[in-house]
C-alpha cells in the first residue's frame, strides 16, 4: 500500500491480478470498460453490511447488480444502451436449469436437423445498412436462422437467455477484427480464410452460459431481486422507480467520457442491436453523457477541471467542448443520483482519469467535488492497476486520425457518505 494522502492511496490489494472475473453469470457477454465483480463484491463487504436496496446508474451488463443479488440485497440499474440491459436482466434472472436443458436440447436437435438437410429453413435475412460489408452471405443466412428460430421460443426469460448468446455470435462471426471495440473489418487475406459456423459458436456460448447461471443459482439468495430500466440519470430518476433517500449503496462505473472519443458502447453493441431489431441503435453514442456538445464552454468553478479545459481550449478549441459536455452531463447526473441515496448511505465510484489532447483530467477529484455540493465526505480514494478490465489500449486523445496515446491504466475507487 503506497500512501498519496491519507485518503487518497495506492492498494495493490485491489488490482485482483489472479483473480477470476468470469464467475457465475459475469462471463455471459463481453463489454468494454466492464466492472469487474471483485470490486463490487469487496465494497459490499466494507460499506454495505445492512444495506438493502442498491443503486447502479450506469448499470452496463448489471456487474454491481449480480453482486448485490448474491449478498441478497435487492438491486435496481438504468441503461440507455437496449444489448446492456438485455445483458443485465439476463445475468440477474434465475432460469431453472431444467429449463434451460430442455431449451438447448431442442435446439441442438433442430441444428442437427438442418446439417442434414431434413428440414431446410428459408428465414428472412434482415436488410440493415452494411450487411453485405461486415457478414458474408453464408453467415447471414445462418445468422437469420438462429433468429427466426429464437423469436419462436415461448418462454420470455429463455428467449433473451437465448438471444444474449445470439448476441455474442453475431460479434463472433462477423467480419470485424477480434479485439476491438470499434468496428473495423479484417483485413482482405483474413476475410478469404474466415468460414465461421454460427450454429456452432451458438451452441458452445450456450453452454457455457448454462453452467455460469447453474453457479448463479447455487450463490444466489433466493429472496434478492434486480430490475432493469431505461432512465437516463442526467436528466432525472423517476421517483415511481426510486423515491428520495431510498438508496443505501450505490456502486457503479460511469463512463470515462463521450463515447464518440472514449469508449464507443454504441459502436461495440451496433451489429448486435441491428440483428436482434433494437429500434434507433445508433443513438446510443448521441445519448451518452457528452454525446451532444455545448456551444459556450462553461466552467465549473473547481480549480483542477478549469485548469484542464484551459489547457485543451488553448490546444484545440472545437475538441474542448466535447469534454465539456461530458462534464455537464456528469455533474447533472451526480446531482440526481445524489438525491436518492439516504442519510449515511454509501456512494462507490469507479473512475479512470482519462487524457486528452495528451492532458490528464482528474476525474477521481471532480467526482468528490460533485458529490461534496449535494452533501457527501469523501471517506477515501484507492487507486488500482488495471490488469484485466476489458479497454482499447490506445485511443485517440487528439480525435486526429493516426494520433494515438495510451488510455487509463489506473482506476480510482471514490467512496463518499451522505451526511444528515
Amino acid at each position: 500500500m503506497q500512501p498519496l494522502t491519507s485518503t487518497t492511496y495506492r492498494d495493490e490489494t485491489w488490482d485482483f491480478r489472479s483473480a477470476d472475473t468470469k464467475q457465475y453469470t459475469h462471463g455471459f457477454h463481453p463489454y468494454p470498460a466492464m466492472m469487474i465483480p471483485q470490486i463490487a463484491r469487496r465494497i459490499l463487504e466494507e460499506f454495505g453490511q445492512g444495506a438493502q436496496q442498491l443503486f447502479d446508474p450506469y448499470c452496463g451488463t448489471g456487474t454491481s447488480l449480480v453482486e448485490a443479488n448474491l449478498k441478497g440485497v435487492d438491486a435496481i440499474g438504468t441503461d440507455i444502451n437496449p444489448l446492456a440491459r438485455l445483458i443485465a436482466k439476463v445475468k440477474t434472472t434465475v432460469i431453472p436449469l431444467e429449463v434451460i436443458d430442455q431449451h438447448i436440447k431442442d435446439f441442438n436437435d433442430f441444428v442437427f436437423s438442418i446439417r442434414w438437410d431434413r428440414a431446410r429453413p428459408t428465414p428472412v435475412i434482415p436488410r440493415f445498412k452494411n450487411i453485405d460489408y461486415w457478414f458474408k452471405e453464408d453467415t447471414q443466412y445462418q445468422l437469420a436462422v438462429l433468429k427466426e428460430y429464437i423469436e419462436g421460443i415461448a418462454h420470455e426469460d429463455v428467449r433473451d437467455f437465448f438471444s444474449v448468446a445470439f448476441s455474442e455470435t453475431v460479434r463472433e462471426v462477423s467480419l470485424t477484427r477480434n479485439g476491438e471495440f470499434k468496428l473495423y473489418r479484417k483485413t482482405p487475406r483474413q476475410i478469404e480464410t474466415f468460414f465461421p459456423d454460427a450454429w456452432a459458436v451458438m451452441a458452445k456460448k450456450l453452454v457455457r452460459n448454462r453452467r455460469g447461471m447453474a453457479e448463479y443459482i447455487r450463490a444466489k439468495a433466493p429472496a434478492a431481486v434486480a430490475r432493469i430500466y431505461d432512465f437516463n440519470t442526467v436528466y432525472g430518476i423517476p421517483q415511481d422507480v426510486l423515491g428520495a433517500e431510498s438508496v443505501d449503496i450505490i456502486i457503479t462505473s460511469p463512463p470515462y467520457g463521450d463515447s464518440r472519443t472514449t469508449v464507443a458502447y454504441g459502436q461495440f453493441s451496433r451489429l448486435s442491436n441491428q440483428w436482434l431489431g433494437f429500434e434507433k441503435l445508433n443513438e446510443v453514442d448521441k445519448k451518452c453523457m457528452g454525446g451532444k456538445r455545448d456551444k459556450e464552454i462553461k466552467t465549473f468553478d473547481f480549480p483542477p477541471l478549469d485548469a484542464v479545459l484551459a489547457r485543451i481550449a488553448a490546444l484545440d478549441p472545437k475538441r474542448v467542448h466535447d469534454v465539456v459536455a461530458f462534464y455537464a452531463d456528469y455533474e447533472a447526473s451526480i446531482h440526481h443520483v445524489a438525491g436518492v441515496v439516504r442519510q449515511g448511505g454509501i456512494v462507490a465510484y469507479v473512475v479512470g482519469n482519462r487524457r486528452v489532447k495528451g492532458i490528464e483530467i482528474p476525474t477521481d477529484k471532480v467526482t468528490s467535488e460533485f458529490f461534496a455540493r449535494c452533501g457527501f465526505t469523501h471517506l477515501k480514494t484507492v487507486i488500482r492497476a488495471i490488469p484485466n478490465k476489458r479497454m482499447p489500449k490506445r485511443n485517440s486523445p487528439s480525435n486526429v486520425v493516426g494520433q494515438t496515446d495510451t488510455t487509463m491504466n489506473r482506476e480510482y475507487i471514490v467512496i463518499l457518505r451522505k451526511e444528515g
